[in-house]
């Protein structure tokens, strides 16, 4: 787990050096271990790395490294989980290894089969810079979930890629221009979609991508954009080639995956451990752990004080169940609150997904005794475990039994009664029912189901669930929302298929750019490696093939995934509503958070920068303030961009220091 950073056709060569080791300094957060540097001075490369050493922790496993036969030169981000196998089958075909970093694995494979055959080859997280000195081409490569991150841009003539934003805007002479296009997409999702960037000249290289960059006659070209990992078209295929067993058959057939992907991902020289929560996806990866673990798995969980958002009395009686050796840490406001103004240097990018400080706390809780944690992220794209699953299920049967003028009248008879008042009705009414049938927010719930119940495209009523302003752009000045996925990957027939259809657009947008972003970033601030068996592509592809039934049923999802579970630990344990990961925002920025909100939020400030229109924003602030609505996500998402425009104008300095290093040759 390292950051990359580098360039392809960087004329000036007294620049080359200097410019490098900024960009390459702006992601030590990523790699505080050591930094290593190539330069190919005839076409004005550079490639850069920084070191979190996990593998291999001699020099031997120092990048840049170059091949055996000096053709591949790479700086490389992630983990290849399959090298020790990898390696075995190259070692029979005559490849000698210096060390044993599955960087130096990959290399021979790049030798050995090419880099696409390669790429088909490797079970792990990873973006690839990979320098070929005899095409004179640069070949980037993400991930086929998209774990790992990579921007890129053509940047005053030369091409620039990173791990991240900021050492593009060390890049000298670039000034970054923000894209109301993307700005928008992110008001609707509460982060910036692949491939967009919230800077006009930059993209993001999409999961399951290689892209090719020829050094040309001193100036790159953009030679390939390519797809080797369609989850769309794989997808499909697991669909048309159904798993032919019984529920039994796929509990066996998964547990031994499971098994295996938990099994690889526990290969490290430093200490392991994982994050635990107490649900069902890092509860049955801890137990998988434990399993096969020689003594107790080191685990880890952030509780707080607010009964309704604290998890962390269910994760300590399941550490307890399994034998873990178990570390808790219970926070305090002020310590959840101390964070906020960190957010814009961790996320380096505009993201609101306000999960992202419980995350970041118990990634610094972990790293204080570990370096690796695994975790259960990919559960529910998977296996159908957001309530967005159920939640379209029960919409669809109101609308298909409701004329459409009652539905319309029940819609705006609904909206017709402020949510403060349904909220007052509701806590009347659950003092008749048990803890399992209430929920909170009741009166904003209710309006978001009213707004539902009128649409009648299941394309939109999926838009509809998974974003936060549903109409951006009469809140983004000048912001043109693009097309995204949701409009280009074709809608199937049938119930069934559309909730496949949810899960495959979960899975190729709001998790590689929602919660593995959160992750990576959390993690990558504290020099913690996170690793997710869930996330392993053999496991999605298999649940891929599984029939509907065998993931969602009427209780809820993750019916395979519970049948493997509840082997391990006892149901009782694990029987409760689905809680997200998240923070009390809702009574934050009415209280300690008003001020810090208020000076964002000011008109004034408002109408200056340009980017925002002030009435909606202040009327939804407004009524937070008063109870009337709850409003918090909406107005975390402005609260962040607010933030990152900030610290942004702070990162833009970094162009004017000046590093010394010593670079690394690869003779000829």
């Amino acid at each position: 787990m390292c950051g990359i950073a580098g360039f392809l056709g960087l004329s000036c060569p007294a620049q080359r050096v200097s410019v490098l080791h900024r960009m390459t300094h702006a992601l030590m957060h990523r790699g505080p271990d050591g930094e290593g540097y190539y330069f190919d001075h005839e076409v004005g490369l550079g490639l850069g790395h920084r070191r979190l050493a996990i593998v291999d922790l001699s020099d031997c496993g120092k990048q840049p490294m170059a091949s055996a036969s000096k053709r591949y030169v790479v700086a490389f981000n992630g983990e290849i989980y399959n090298f020790q196998e990898l390696r075995t089958a190259l070692r029979e075909k005559g490849h000698v290894f210096r060390g044993h970093s599955d960087t130096e694995v990959a290399l021979a494979a790049f030798e050995e089969w090419g880099i696409a055959r390669s790429i088909d080859k490797f079970v792990g997280m990873f973006a690839f810079a990979i320098w070929d000195r005899q095409e004179r081409e640069l070949v980037l490569v993400r991930d086929r979930i998209g774990k790992k991150p990579l921007y890129y841009g053509f940047l005053n003539g030369a091409f620039v890629f990173a791990s991240q934003l900021r050492p593009l805007v060390c890049y000298p002479g670039w000034e970054p221009t923000i894209d109301r296009a993307a700005l928008a997409a992110y008001m609707r999702h509460n982060y910036v979609p692949s491939p967009l960037s919230i800077y006009e000249q930059v993209k993001k290289l999409p999961p399951g991508h290689v892209l090719r960059i020829g050094a040309g006659t001193g100036v790159p070209v953009q030679v390939e954009l390519a797809c080797y990992w369609n989850a769309a078209e794989i997808q499909l295929q697991a669909i048309e080639s159904p798993f032919a067993g019984s529920l039994d058959d796929a509990v066996e057939e998964l547990e031994h995956l499971l098994e295996n992907a938990t099994s690889v991902r526990m290969i490290a020289d430093v200490p392991l451990g994982a994050f635990l929560s107490g649900g069902v996806d890092s509860s049955l990866i801890v137990s998988l752990m434990q399993a096969q673990a020689s003594s107790p798995v080191r685990t880890f969980t952030i509780g707080f004080d607010n009964s309704n958002y604290n998890e962390a009395v269910y994760a300590k009686e399941i550490a307890k169940h399994l034998g873990t050796a178990h570390t808790e840490l219970y926070i305090s406001p002020d310590d959840a609150l101390s964070v906020i103004p960190e957010l814009p240097q961790i996320y380096d990018e505009p993201f609101s997904d306000s999960s992202q400080v419980p995350t970041y706390l118990v990634s610094t809780l972990a790293r204080q005794h570990v370096t690796v944690a695994l975790s259960g992220d990919g559960g529910d794209e998977g296996f159908c475990g957001y309530n967005r699953y159920l939640w379209w299920r029960k919409i669809r049967h109101i609308s298909s039994r409701v004329p459409y003028p009652l539905l319309q009248v029940m819609s705006r008879g609904l909206l017709g009664v402020p949510a403060a008042q349904l909220d007052r009705m509701a806590r009347v009414i659950y003092r008749l029912l048990p803890r399992s049938l209430r929920f909170s927010a009741a009166g904003d719930r209710l309006h978001k189901l009213a707004g539902m119940l009128t649409i009648r495209e299941p394309q939109n009523l999926y838009r509809h669930l998974v974003s936060h302003w549903t109409c951006p752009e009469d809140v983004v000045l000048g912001g043109k929302e693009p097309n995204s996925l949701l409009d280009i990957v074709p809608v199937p027939e049938g119930e069934d298929r559309f909730v496949d259809w949810m899960m495959l657009l979960d899975a190729i947008t709001y998790l590689p750019d929602d919660i593995l972003v959160k992750v990576d970033r959390a993690t990558m601030a504290v020099g913690l490696e996170a690793r997710s068996p869930l996330l392993d592509h053999r496991v999605l592809e298999f649940a891929w093939s599984l029939p509907l039934s065998f993931k969602l049923n009427e209780a809820g999802g993750k019916v395979v995934l519970k049948k493997i579970l509840y082997k391990r630990v006892p149901r009782e344990l694990l029987e409760r509503a689905k809680t997200g990961f998240g923070v009390p925002l809702d009574s934050w920025l009415r209280g300690p958070l008003r001020e810090w909100a208020e000076s964002l939020l000011f008109p004034a400030r408002l109408r200056e920068e340009g980017y925002f229109a002030v009435e909606p924003i202040r009327s939804r602030w407004e009524e937070h303030l008063s109870g009337a609505r709850q409003w918090q996500y909406h107005l975390w998402d402005v609260l962040m961009f607010q933030c990152w425009l900030d610290a942004q104008r702070t990162w833009r300095t970094a162009r004017n220091e000046g590093y010394h290093i010593n670079s690394m040759t690869i003779p000829s």
